[in-house]
């Protein structure tokens, strides 16, 4: 739908601010529906302020074309991330498998119990929580982006029902199914999130997307305690309530996911924080000193740099 670069945002006596720009595809570019939920995803990320959620800071159009200013973040998505822990035949710790998770499950929490302006829940579902729509900074922060496919009262429109929308292999099954979906779907695309996290692998994903979903749908939960040794009986069950076909028996909001999660790795006392994982990160991509980055002696205007995806 978009492309995302990096840019800076100038301002008078030498103020420069590096953020990211998201543009609507060219090739979309004068598709009504297209530019309406472009416009219609800044409006509704523009009031979710939260830690773990990427920031917007403003819509605007230049030379005919619409952009969403964002918070930039320096570091990799999970997608980077398993691609560089394969290369260099790493496994990722299960507790910061676990803490990633419970990050995203935040940010999905926060979302999900948004109210409009007259105290109306907005009925946020994400429908697209998956590797490339997480993020890890280089100082450990976990940030959900991309809500272009969300859906939220009066905010974007939505063919649900009538189009399948997200990655086959990270949505669920009702999802997969052309079902109406609620906020358990994303609990069920977290889940996917933390046993690929864990294992190293997707259980669902096929060589194509109809067999991804085939999967997703029909593919039985797998006892996770023979899949990875440093699975135990408390994350085996965490992972199969999060993954539960049935939705009345997965867990009821992403709240309650949270709190299982955060008991799973905080209950004997000390564990991960977004220092820990940072430092692991930074490990991991050779970022423990990072030089200062050039700035372009331009000023006056939104300078686009290098494209991020």
């Amino acid at each position: 739908m978009g492309r995302v670069y990096e840019a800076e945002q100038l301002g008078v006596r030498g103020f420069v601010k590096r953020i990211a720009v998201k543009v609507i595809s060219q090739k979309l570019a004068t598709q009504k529906l297209f530019i309406d939920n472009f416009i219609g995803e800044a409006k509704l990320v523009a009031d979710l302020i939260h830690s773990n959620i990427v920031q917007t800071y403003h819509l605007g159009k230049a030379n005919g074309v619409y952009f969403i200013a964002m918070e930039l973040i320096q570091g990799v998505n999970l997608e980077q991330l398993s691609q560089q822990l394969n290369d260099k035949r790493q496994e990722l710790p299960t507790e910061l498998a676990v803490f990633i998770t419970s990050r995203v499950a935040r940010g999905l929490a926060y979302a999900h119990s948004k109210l409009d302006s007259e105290g109306n829940s907005l009925g946020i579902v994400h429908r697209d929580v998956s590797y490339k729509n997480i993020m890890i900074a280089f100082e450990g922060d976990v940030k959900l982006t991309d809500f272009g496919i969300a859906k939220a009262q009066g905010f974007l429109v939505d063919q649900e029902g009538e189009v399948v929308a997200g990655k086959a292999d990270f949505m669920s099954p009702e999802q997969a199914n052309f079902a109406i979906t609620d906020k358990r779907s994303d609990v069920f695309s977290a889940g996917v999130v933390l046993a690929n996290l864990i294992l190293g692998y997707n259980i669902f994903k096929g060589t194509t997307a109809e067999e991804s979903r085939n999967r997703i749908m029909n593919q039985d939960t797998p006892d996770f305690r023979k899949y990875h040794n440093k699975i135990d009986d408390r994350l085996n069950e965490i992972l199969h309530r999060s993954l539960s076909k049935k939705v009345e028996d997965r867990y009821p909001s992403a709240d309650d996911l949270l709190v299982d999660l955060e008991r799973y790795i905080y209950g004997e006392g000390y564990g991960p924080t977004n220092e820990t994982l940072g430092r692991y990160i930074r490990k991991l991509f050779g970022q423990e000193t990072r030089p200062a980055s050039k700035t372009n002696e331009k000023r006056g205007t939104m300078i686009v740099e290098r494209p991020l995806d």
